[in-house]
């Protein structure tokens, strides 16, 4: 059976009602459409209804409901009838799917009240670091975080600058502005500032693994080009300023003078665990034959039934 196809719009583009357009032209309707136009006809015989491409609403005697397409100026649209299916329902593994993403790796760790410092000290990871603590404080200001750190502070591994000294004193400073208690844990290499936020734990919660190093340095500055004389005074200046800060947290942390802090620093001073210990870096060095217990160094961790709940996993029961 023949359909009737819509023309190009006019010059006007208008598709109001009763505007007036060219003669239509017929166009075969393809197989599968004819049988879809007969199940929406009911089967065929006595009534359906019809589509007026002039803007028109029409139908035949005996069908209860019209229709009202409008023609667009700048393309015409094609219609298929019944070519809208309804969404199924979701049957077999659909209904095990979870309702929200699985959480990420970072995710788990911050459920668990873990944060880790594993790179190098830039704005990008100094704002996550200080994020995370004032997220963990909103949770519990009693229960404990714990930090494990593995980072070259403001430096690279070469030496080189990729950050501002800036960024380790407002994570020391967000660190003591929490409540919640705080346990360091030096895993790998703390250089530099990263050194301080490890000597920056609560007292008794300091740790490293068995094989770590820290390491002590002067602050260190990128070039920054050529400068006028006053510039570098100036410069200059902030350099002694944030070198006294640092030295001035290391002694409250280690307990240690800041002359002897500033006479050891004259050049890279590398510690292993036991040297840390001694110097007041930390507290306790992690071994299994005198680790504390699990829950001690690692927050509560959730079972595989409450991630499955929380992810909207349904568990069917064994039959």
């Amino acid at each position: 059976m023949p359909v009737l196809a819509p023309p190009a719009a006019g010059a006007h583009g208008s598709c109001a009602r009763g505007a007036r357009l060219a003669a239509p032209r017929r166009v075969s309707r393809p197989h599968h459409l004819t049988t879809k136009a007969r199940h929406l006809r009911g089967g065929g015989g006595g009534g359906g209804f019809s589509l007026d491409f002039g803007g028109r609403e029409s139908s035949s005697p005996s069908s209860s409901s019209s229709s009202f397409v409008c023609a667009s100026s700048a393309a015409r649209v094609p219609l298929v009838l019944g070519s809208a299916a309804p969404a199924a329902a979701a049957t077999g593994s659909d209904e095990h799917k979870p309702k929200t993403p699985p959480p990420d790796l970072p995710s788990l760790l911050l459920d668990s009240r873990i944060v880790y410092l594993g790179m190098p000290l830039v704005p990008a990871v100094t704002e996550l670091l200080i994020a995370e603590l004032l997220y963990l404080q909103y949770k519990d200001r009693k229960k404990d975080v714990y930090i494990y750190i593995n980072s070259t502070g403001s430096c690279r591994a070469d030496g080189e600058v990729v950050g501002f000294e800036t960024e380790a004193t407002a994570i020391f400073d967000t660190m003591n502005y929490v409540t919640t208690p705080i346990n360091t844990v030096g895993v790998g290499v703390a250089i530099g500032q990263s050194c301080m936020l490890l000597s920056a734990g609560t007292h008794g919660k300091r740790y490293m693994l068995p094989h770590a190093t820290a390491m002590l340095h002067q602050p260190r500055i990128a070039a920054s080009g050529p400068r006028q004389a006053t510039e570098l005074q100036i410069r200059w200046k902030e350099v002694l300023a944030q070198k006294k800060a640092y030295l001035d947290i290391l002694a409250a942390t280690t307990g240690k003078d800041v002359d002897v802090l500033d006479k050891d620093m004259q050049r890279p001073k590398y510690m292993q665990p036991v040297d840390c210990v001694e110097y007041g870096i930390i507290d306790r060095i992690l071994e299994p034959q005198n680790a504390p217990s699990a829950a001690a160094i690692v927050g509560e961790v959730k079972s595989g039934e409450k991630w499955d709940s929380e992810a909207g996993l349904v568990r069917k029961p064994m039959q």
